[in-house]
């Protein structure tokens, strides 16, 4: 966790985010959420588990036999209704394209 309170903003952590805030009412399961953040599930699902502890993400299991649809049960997550201003907020403070590329000067020195 930062400082401030919420997660370590890492560029999986941000990509996630900026996923789920394209679409704050949308339910996305686990895998699609790394499928379309470009992300291992590996990845994925501690990030999500750690948004969830915060309080920022909710999540339900989907109410299916998974015999009759032939998958296991989904785990679906969304943003909260705390979690959409807090991620927005979290982002709006990771990205600060100054500090992303800082030109040395000439001659190598920093």
């Amino acid at each position: 966790m930062s400082d401030s309170g919420g997660p370590r903003m890492t560029i999986p952590t941000q990509l996630v985010l900026q996923l789920l805030l394209a679409a704050p009412e949308r339910e996305r399961y686990g895998f699609e959420i790394g499928q379309d953040a470009g992300l291992p599930s590996g990845t994925v699902h501690p990030i999500l588990a750690r948004l969830e502890a915060l309080g920022w993400v909710s999540s339900r299991w989907e109410d299916v036999d998974p015999g009759e649809v032939g998958r296991p049960a989904r785990r679906y997550y969304r943003l909260s209704a705390e979690g959409e201003p807090a991620a927005r907020a979290a982002l709006a403070r990771a990205h600060r394209p100054a500090l992303l590329y800082r030109p040395f000067p000439v001659g190598g020195q920093a």
